[in-house]
């Protein structure tokens, strides 16, 4: 298991659909989540420190796993299949790990509720991740082992198939890219 860290959120301006740019915490690739409007309403709203008059959905979903004297331990990124992403809530249950399945964004907005690390299995990465290079705003995906320089520039073929990812990036700051957006 890898630790991300949430890099930013990100708005397409010509379609608002919203991404979730995660980042290995001591590595260099990325991994983009497509996730809906709400989710990133409410993981903006947590990670820029404003307040709500009232609860969002993911303020009452964490409140009521502490009133059940439940705690978040972490949340896991453990599968993806196509372009859907898999992701787990780990609980702790009166000290026993209950896990419980959750859309990315869901586990995402609760993780930045609790303060609780989030994790991506190595598969995970390997399938989905990318990395971002700011000096020659080129795309490269991690290469598979025993392969040269463990990195290969992202196909034609690849492109077409992360075509809605790939007009995100050409209208993209790289240079913005640590700054939470929403």
């Amino acid at each position: 298991m890898i630790e991300m860290v949430i890099e930013s959120l990100r708005v397409n301006p010509q379609n608002y659909q919203r991404v979730v740019i995660l980042k290995e915490k001591t590595g260099e690739r990325c991994l983009p989540i497509w996730i809906g409007p709400t989710e990133a309403d409410a993981i903006a709203v947590k990670l820029q420190g404003s307040r709500v008059p009232r609860p969002l959905t993911h303020d009452l979903m964490y409140s009521i796993i502490c009133a059940l004297t439940t705690t978040i331990d972490s949340i896991l990124l453990n599968d993806i299949k196509g372009d859907i992403f898999y992701a787990k809530i780990m609980l702790n249950v009166s000290g026993k790990v209950a896990t419980i399945d959750a859309r990315p964004s869901d586990a995402m907005a609760l993780a930045v509720r609790a303060g609780v690390p989030i994790f991506a299995e190595e598969a995970v990465l390997n399938k989905g991740g990318i990395i971002l290079d700011k000096a020659s705003r080129e795309i490269t995906i991690p290469g598979k082992e025993g392969e040269g320089s463990g990195q290969q520039k992202v196909s034609e073929d690849e492109l077409k198939k992360l075509s809605a990812f790939r007009d995100f990036v050409d209208k993209i700051d790289l240079d913005d890219l640590g700054k939470n957006k929403s």
